[in-house]
């Protein structure tokens, strides 16, 4: 609880909406001045905001764990409307713990709550389907033909609805088994062959109209019982599924091994949000995540065919996003904005906010940031290069963007590098180095790989980051894994569903 905090509240109570304001002030008087209060104030101002930009067919999922979610479904209310209300999800993230053994007493802690409100009454819906589970399927479709389980249905209806009265014409090889007579043959009959027709049971009347029956007879999704009465046969393989439900156990979190892991502690899975995004939205719409984190929402935005924006505040998390897109989806183009575009600007950020330029330049460099405060004898991230074809080693960067490198930085960098086995060490600093640093740093040898030689330690300068050259290494690689597909569709892209009226 802070400035910011009151001035959100501030903000809030200046606005419009009036339901907001008097839940605000009921909650800041029953909670108090704490982080819990802190963190619904922050999320209120930008809730408001959300919705204001939100177009009429618009929806906004907003993922949250069970400490807040029964308040922020009160501010939703007050935002949205208790009639915008559509769902709560609640999405199991993880398996059973055993928390017992660490002394909790309560229940293992599973889910997380996912609210799903639209902006009004035209909110955009596809419908989605998850698979059968094993059970059902062997309950419910426990024939088999040709390999694939299938069941059996009713082709009556108890109300009429059209041309539902007639005889549907059957035949069999006389001691066989009834089938469709599609020919009419029954009006030439041939030797050693039975013919009839059935109607439907009393009192009832066939589903659907002959035309229909032929349909399905044509395609092998007929089957006659020995009275000859018709039944529909529905192949599992052909059925959508089960329609999406509330409770979302079918999406586990990301393995630790994963290839699409990068390592952001809050990192979701991209399946998560391709459902939310292809449930709520349509080729070419727009997507905006306002706390894009390592960019999940954005990556399946992109696979799906949608437009996107994302927004963070950190520059760990901005670099690992474009790397990650790019990586993912060769050629694509994508606009950043809040980023250093100059010398000038890089400047101003190391000015303003040292560790943010710290993540922001080891990203230039092609590297990737600690993520946490504080170095390790001037260590504040990493680089992965090829050693050989088959072997990927790191080197250390660090960071020194408004301070002079001086020979005792050079030394340190150079102890860390032997402790942990880097062959490789790179400053980013503001100017070049002064004539005792360059000695000092000329005092390390220089490193033999398949790839050539290069110096184990080197300094790139912030202008070299615009202006070039780069810094002599070995082929860099991505810290951010490849995604590991990319689907583009024709139906995922803008236009590929045509007009609808």
């Amino acid at each position: 609880w802070g400035v910011s905090s009151k001035a959100a509240l501030m903000d809030i109570a200046s606005g419009t909406n009036r339901p907001l304001q008097v839940m605000m002030n009921a909650m800041h008087s029953a909670i108090g001045e704490n982080s819990l209060m802190a963190y619904l104030a922050m999320m209120a101002v930008r809730l408001v905001e959300l919705h204001r930009v939100l177009k009429p067919t618009g929806s906004l999922y907003l993922h949250c764990d069970p400490t807040a979610s029964h308040y922020l479904k009160l501010v939703l209310d007050a935002v949205f409307g208790v009639e915008n209300f559509r769902s709560e999800i609640i999405w199991k993230r993880s398996s059973a713990h055993n928390d017992g053994k660490q002394g909790a007493r309560q229940h293992g802690k599973i889910h997380d709550t996912i609210f799903f409100y639209s902006v009004s009454d035209r909110w955009i819906w596809n419908l989605s389907y998850t698979d059968y589970d094993q059970g059902y399927l062997t309950t419910e479709y426990r024939k088999e033909k040709g390999g694939r389980r299938f069941k059996e249905t009713d082709l009556t209806a108890a109300k009429p609805g059209g041309d539902v009265s007639y005889e549907w014409r059957i035949r069999r090889p006389i001691g066989g088994s009834w089938e469709a007579d599609l020919e009419d043959e029954w009006n030439d009959p041939q030797d050693g062959w039975d013919y009839t027709g059935v109607r439907p049971y009393e009192g009832r009347f066939w589903a659907y109209s002959k035309a229909n029956l032929r349909l399905f007879a044509l395609s092998g999704n007929l089957i006659h019982r020995s009275t000859g009465m018709p039944r529909f046969i529905q192949y599992a393989d052909e059925m959508p599924g089960v329609p999406l439900q509330s409770i979302w156990n079918d999406i586990p979190p990301i393995p630790p091994r994963s290839k699409e892991r990068l390592g952001y502690p809050t990192q979701k899975p991209r399946a998560l949000l391709e459902r939310i995004i292809a449930a709520s939205s349509n080729p070419g719409d727009v997507v905006l995540d306002p706390f894009c984190g390592c960019g999940t929402a954005v990556d399946a935005a992109q696979k799906l065919g949608r437009r996107w924006i994302g927004i963070d505040i950190t520059h760990l998390a901005i670099g690992m996003i474009e790397d990650r897109m790019r990586s993912g989806y060769p050629g694509i183009a994508f606009e950043t904005i809040g980023v250093p575009k100059d010398l000038a600007s890089a400047e101003r950020l190391a000015a303003d906010d040292k560790h943010q330029f710290q993540q922001w330049a080891c990203w230039q460099a092609g590297g990737y940031p600690r993520d946490k405060k504080g170095g390790d004898k001037g260590v504040d991230g990493w680089f992965n290069y090829l050693a050989g074809r088959d072997k990927i080693e790191a080197g250390v960067i660090s960071v020194k963007g408004g301070e002079t490198i001086n020979p005792a930085m050079v030394r340190d960098l150079g102890r860390v590098m032997e402790r942990d086995g880097h062959k490789f060490g790179l400053f980013i600093a503001a100017a070049l180095p002064t004539r005792g640093v360059r000695e000092e740093i000329a005092s390390h040898p220089l490193v033999e790989t398949e790839f050539g030689r290069f110096p184990a330690m080197q300094v790139v300068t912030m202008a070299q980051f615009f202006h070039g050259p780069k810094p002599d290494l070995p082929p860099l690689v991505s810290p951010v894994k490849k995604a590991s597909r990319v689907e583009m569709r024709p139906s995922h892209t803008p236009g590929a569903q045509g007009d609808l009226l």
